[in-house]
């Protein structure tokens, strides 16, 4: 028996992990030595190994290597597909394990992002430097293909650098052309222009034309909120994973605020008036924040529409942009019954996170809890529909 039964379920968020060397083994030989990553301190502790183990970054991988590779630890795969997190999970970074995971969770297909690497992506695109950004998200990109190259149920996305406009077009015809199922931009705005500048039209131009989505996801934004905080004068909470570098309830409540802005300046300035098939995804940003930032997008045409041509010129309201063109993924603790109520039954997609330990060992439990009363055309619409029209035709089949 798989995890789901009985349904046709399309999960909008899955994720690898990324070893440490992942983007350098991807890069051009002369960028690699410029993508200085880190220390692997949260990564490692999502190994599941003691501090000892952790000391030795080689020692420690090629270990988990070794033990997913057992006969012993894959002979359970199936029953354990939900309770192992991270690093532990069955297909986290191992390709060709990937795919029995599907089969074991009762999924047909996962959109594909990284664990680690956007906020790194989003830094090295609003530093300046047109080479690092550039050899950066192509090191990803590659990475996120080949691992997606095992099946094609899995579907990568591809990183587009936004800071410099020229680039940004370069990046997101090169992602088209090799394939990518979605384009990732980050969801907060570049230094020196808006998401919005005229001159990325041939970005939402070309991701029309080939019929993908552009995604945001969580974590590719800076920094999300001030560290001042957290200064309250007692010990900061630890995150999902015990440390520090993740989220905890005040982060929470900021996640929401980068792609509200940079999609208020998407609509407001005729992006998705221009581009009408243009199909946009905010993954592991939660939903539950769209019906009020609706009715703060009304309430906005209202008051400035008298003297900005730019709101004049629209041709719909916002929210039938939103309805028409802008799909989300609630977290598990969200009440997606409620979010459809309020905004309809076209917006939000199933994710599952997997293998994140964010994403819990029974999302499609609290889902199922949370639409237990709606009919099964709006579940229907949740599981798998949604996710079909946001990703278009590279679904037929799947």
């Amino acid at each position: 028996m798989s995890y789901i039964e009985g349904r046709v379920v399309h999960d909008a968020d899955a994720h690898i992990m990324e070893t440490p060397n992942w983007l350098r083994d991807y890069a051009d030989p002369s960028i690699r030595d410029r993508l200085e990553i880190p220390g692997y301190g949260n990564e490692l502790r999502q190994t599941g190994d003691n501090d000892e183990q952790l000391s030795d970054l080689d020692t420690a991988f090629a270990q988990l290597t070794e033990r997913h590779m057992s006969s012993d630890y894959r002979a359970d795969e199936a029953n354990q597909v939900m309770l192992r997190k991270n690093f532990a999970a069955t297909g986290s970074f191992i390709s060709e394990h990937r795919p029995p995971v599907l089969d074991y969770m009762g999924v047909r297909s996962q959109l594909m992002f990284n664990t680690f690497h956007n906020s790194r992506l989003f830094e090295w695109d609003t530093s300046g430097d047109r080479d690092i950004a550039a050899g950066a998200a192509r090191a990803h990109n590659r990475g996120m293909l080949d691992f997606c190259s095992v099946d094609e149920r899995l579907l990568a996305t591809a990183y587009v650098p936004f800071s410099n406009i020229e680039l940004a077009i370069e990046i997101a015809r090169e992602s088209i052309e090799s394939g990518a199922a979605a384009l990732l931009i980050a969801s907060g705005c570049p230094p020196d222009h808006s998401p919005s500048h005229i001159g990325l039209d041939p970005v939402w131009a070309m991701a029309q034309e080939a019929n993908i989505p552009v995604v945001f996801h969580v974590g590719g934004t800076g920094e999300l909120l001030s560290p001042a905080y957290f200064q309250n004068g007692v010990p900061i909470p630890p995150d999902f994973h015990g440390g520090e570098e993740n989220f905890r309830s005040v982060d929470y409540m900021a996640i929401a605020g980068p792609p509200m802005q940079t999609l208020a300046a998407l609509i407001f300035d005729g992006v998705l008036d221009r581009f009408p098939d243009l199909r946009i995804g905010v993954i592991e940003q939660g939903a539950v924040w769209i019906p009020g930032w609706a009715k703060r997008l009304e309430s906005a045409v209202d008051a400035f529409r008298r003297h900005e041509e730019r709101l004049q010129a629209l041709s719909l309201r916002p929210t039938e942009y939103i309805q028409r063109q802008i799909w989300a993924t609630p977290y598990p603790t969200e009440d997606v019954g409620w979010i459809t109520d309020n905004i309809g039954p076209d917006v939000c997609l199933f994710s599952s996170d997997y293998p994140h330990v964010e994403g819990g060992r029974d999302p499609y439990g609290r889902f199922e809890r949370s639409l237990s009363d709606r009919d099964e055309t709006v579940k229907t619409k949740f599981y798998a529909d949604n996710m079909i029209d946001l990703m278009g035709p590279i679904m037929a089949g799947l």
